[in-house]
């Protein structure tokens, strides 16, 4: 069962810093980090590793934007874990705009692993986000869907291999994570680069959801200048009290928008 999950933000990107960015991967809107996030990275896997062994994560879940792969790598290196991408806890768009196109949608784990070595594709996301992108509502919904459903899929496809698990993010999608982990959709909470929230499961607990404790939420303790560029849900863009749009990617109007759960309950 697990007993233990942490949750961190990706890096400092270097797109806030340097507008000649490259994409690594050729994707739009996915940017490497910073020299900056690269040592956040490597601070955060120190903290892993200077806990006591019973306490670090055994596998690491991360979402399929570079930023994320980039900042897991060092995690899973120092303590000889795999990274399992997800994209179900994937960056939150805000819904297209018509006529716009579709959001970016990286690629598989399997394509992902050219890039990072430590990936290990025979996770298959259990999630995917719709390219059309997510009003505030639709992405709390998706993460409570997401953890119904990634928990007890762990714990059936892995046994008791993984007591703690880590999850690397982005600011909005670690928000609504946590508010579904503590059934507090209201939560306030502003989520800084390579910050750390920490989650026990409370023995008591009946369902997936509503039975976890917060020891840490959004702590940048760990890291030598604190928790960077933190980000809420207050700073969302709101016209007419609804999410203003954005635009999609011109030319991927006709691609594949294949989103929602990839799994169901019943078949576990």
């Amino acid at each position: 069962m697990i007993e233990t999950i942490y949750i961190a933000r990706h890096g400092f990107r270097l797109n806030w810093i340097d507008t000649k960015w490259k994409s690594p991967t050729g994707l739009p809107r996915d940017p490497p980090l910073a020299a900056y996030g690269e040592t956040q990275a490597q601070e955060l896997a120190a903290y892993f590793l200077a806990l006591p062994e019973e306490q670090r994560p055994t596998a690491i879940f991360s979402s399929p934007y570079y930023r994320c792969l980039q900042t897991s790598k060092p995690t899973s290196q120092a303590l000889q874990v795999p990274i399992y991408v997800e994209h179900g806890i994937s960056e939150w768009y805000s819904p297209v705009a018509p006529g716009t196109g579709l959001h970016p949608r990286p690629s598989s784990a399997a394509a992902l692993q050219t890039y990072f070595s430590e990936i290990d594709p025979s996770w298959s996301s259990i999630w995917y986000p719709s390219r059309r992108g997510e009003d505030v509502q639709g992405l709390q919904e998706r993460a409570k869907g997401f953890l119904d459903l990634l928990i007890p899929e762990i714990e059936t496809r892995f046994s008791d291999k993984h007591k703690n698990i880590l999850l690397v993010s982005h600011a909005a999608t670690i928000i609504v994570l946590s508010q579904g982990l503590l059934a507090q959709p209201d939560l306030p909470l502003r989520v800084g680069c390579c910050s750390i929230s920490e989650f026990s499961r409370n023995s008591g607990a009946l369902g997936v959801l509503e039975g976890w404790d917060a020891k840490a939420l959004a702590s940048g303790s760990h890291l030598k200048e604190g928790a960077s560029r933190d980000w809420g849900l207050e700073d969302i863009r709101l016209a007419d009290g609804k999410v203003v749009t954005d635009n999609g990617e011109p030319g991927m109007e006709e691609e594949e928008d294949n989103h929602g759960p990839q799994i169901h309950r019943s078949s576990l």
